[in-house]
């Protein structure tokens, strides 16, 4: 269900635009545009492509308005004055479109406000991919004062050692990136440890 959302939510800009486009040059320009944009959209939402999905949710629909609008001024230049029914079907564009991004907004301002609580330990893709030959054996959460974290202990099926495990994994020494571009400004922070038994692997949040 939630899949097939995210699709009609990509899309929705492009079905508008069909229902306001005048000119066939114009039309199919904006059209392609605003179709190559949900296809990037989509890509996110299933992880194909791996950026901030709230993020690129905001950016989807603040540009695709802009990008519509420019299309409609672009025909304003070439056409004559718009048939009256295409008055009314703008005043509707405008209203879903905009109520679309009314809604992104609030649903992202109110992921802001629960990421910073750091309930949450980042999520399982945050580790790195684990190199042939070593296996993940167990994996958990931790919470504390700080926040919470995702640990997972690591071993080796080929005999390496606990330095040579960490050093395979590129973990010598704690990591950290952005994990998003505007709702989300934390960073999150990869690292491992030797605990004298075995190598775990950690990620957590950065403020």
């Amino acid at each position: 269900m939630l899949t097939v959302l995210g699709i009609l939510f990509a899309v929705a800009p492009a079905v508008v635009w069909t229902t306001i486009a005048r000119t066939p040059p114009v039309g199919f320009a904006i059209g392609g545009a605003l179709l190559a944009g949900a296809s990037l959209l989509i890509s996110v939402q299933h992880g194909w492509i791996h950026a901030p999905r709230p993020d690129a949710h905001l950016v989807f629909t603040a540009l695709a308005p802009v990008l519509i609008a420019c299309g409609a001024g672009l025909e304003c230049r070439h056409e004559n004055s718009p048939p009256p029914q295409w008055t009314v079907r703008r005043n509707g564009a405008i209203g879903f479109l905009g109520m679309q991004f009314a809604l992104t907004l609030v649903a992202g301002l109110l992921y802001a406000l629960m990421i910073s609580e750091g309930s949450e330990a980042p999520p399982s893709k945050t580790f790195p991919s684990l190199p042939p030959g070593i296996s993940m054996v167990t994996e958990g959460t931790s919470c504390g004062s700080g926040g919470c974290w995702r640990v997972a202990t690591v071993t080796s099926r080929d005999g390496l050692s606990r330095p040579e495990i960490i050093r395979e994994l590129g973990l010598q020494q704690e990591s950290c990136r952005s994990s998003g571009w505007l709702l989300d400004w934390r960073d999150v922070c990869v690292g491992a440890r030797d605990n004298g038994e075995n190598v775990t692997i950690y990620a957590g949040w950065g403020y």
